[in-house]
């Protein structure tokens, strides 16, 4: 595995992962997939040291990212005795994560109007004694 250097967290990337949990992400996933878009993989272990995140919150993040089909893994010999271990990387660029996102939210937007309209169509009935 090639090794990154891991970044420092930034303001720029507390505010990224703000902002994803702002828009409906949960904590976990906002911050691992904040994370991984600043590396080339990471282990597991590299994700919960650097994602201030404890392992299960890890495990549940990758499960809804691998749901989504944003991350891919792969296992790697352990060069010593022990299990494999996996390796993580965003499978989507970040580009094309936050277009999805952003579609999302649009379509949940449109949902939203069309009730509000629908409502007032109800009021109007209502109004008129029907």
């Amino acid at each position: 595995m090639k090794k990154v250097p891991l970044p420092d967290p930034s303001d720029e990337q507390e505010e990224f992962s703000s902002i994803l949990m702002d828009i409906g992400l949960r904590r976990n996933v906002a911050k691992v997939l904040t994370y991984l878009a600043g590396v080339d993989e990471a282990t597991s272990r590299d994700i919960e040291t650097n994602s201030d995140l404890r392992q299960p919150e890890v495990s549940i993040a990758m499960r809804e990212l691998r749901e989504l089909g944003w991350i891919s893994e792969r296992d790697e010999k352990n060069p010593g005795k022990g299990r494999p271990y996996r390796i993580y990387r965003l499978e989507k660029n970040i580009d094309e994560i936050i277009n999805y996102l952003e579609d999302q939210k649009l379509q949940e937007i449109e949902r939203t109007m069309r009730q509000i309209e629908r409502l007032k169509e109800l009021r109007n009935v209502e109004a008129r004694g029907i």
